[in-house]
């Protein structure tokens, strides 16, 4: 499984973001370094909470392949147009990443505009990308997860990313507060914790 490792880092950290590269986001990233592409150079990108949106369009932007628009679908419409124009005007490459489940956009010109551009989501993570998403959280956390953690996390792990993020969380939480590795009993607790002891116990 690879990453994307970018070019910025939070505050006081010389450790950047990344980007885990898997079966929910492969053919997102393929299609993000072709902007020449996108029909009228615009794509528009949905996922879930959490799923790594704001990153790709930092990378996309960073990258010097265009220019994004995180939150488009928070914007007012008649700005949206008019940025939408301007980058027509500029031959540039515009992402726009939507958070809305169902984006319904009231303005004709604007719903006509878009209605044409390149729609990408990042979708379900499969297991290998779900066991790659929880070491990196926890390597980014400097949380160590005992031997077997994968194997006992994967088949029992919500497939999302935000509750991916929360479970690893979890675990370093409690692994902090009992002064413990985290081991299975830890493992189990925060399944519970996250996803309710049914999911904590399966077998």
């Amino acid at each position: 499984m690879s990453q994307i490792a970018l070019p910025l880092s939070h505050q006081g950290s010389s450790d950047p973001d990344r980007i885990v590269i898997g079966s929910a986001n492969a053919a997102v990233i393929d299609a993000l370094q072709k902007p020449d592409s996108w029909p009228y150079k615009t794509a528009i990108l949905a996922g879930e909470e959490r799923s790594g949106k704001s990153l790709l369009g930092k990378w996309f932007e960073s990258s010097g392949m265009g220019d994004v628009i995180d939150g488009a679908d928070a914007i007012d419409e008649t700005e949206l147009f008019h940025r939408w124009n301007r980058a027509q005007e500029d031959g540039r490459p515009l992402l726009l990443i939507s958070d809305a489940e169902q984006w319904d956009i009231k303005l004709p010109d604007l719903r006509s505009r878009l209605g044409a551009a390149l729609h990408l989501e990042i979708t379900t993570p499969d297991d290998e990308m779900l066991a790659s998403l929880i070491e990196t959280i926890a390597i980014q956390r400097g949380l160590a997860l005992g031997e077997g953690a994968l194997t006992y996390l994967v088949p029992r792990a919500e497939r999302s990313f935000a509750a991916i993020e929360r479970l690893v969380e979890t675990i370093d939480r409690l692994s902090l507060e009992r002064k413990a590795p985290a081991t299975q009993g830890i493992w189990r607790d925060a399944l519970e914790a996250v996803q309710g002891p049914e999911q904590g116990r399966l077998l």
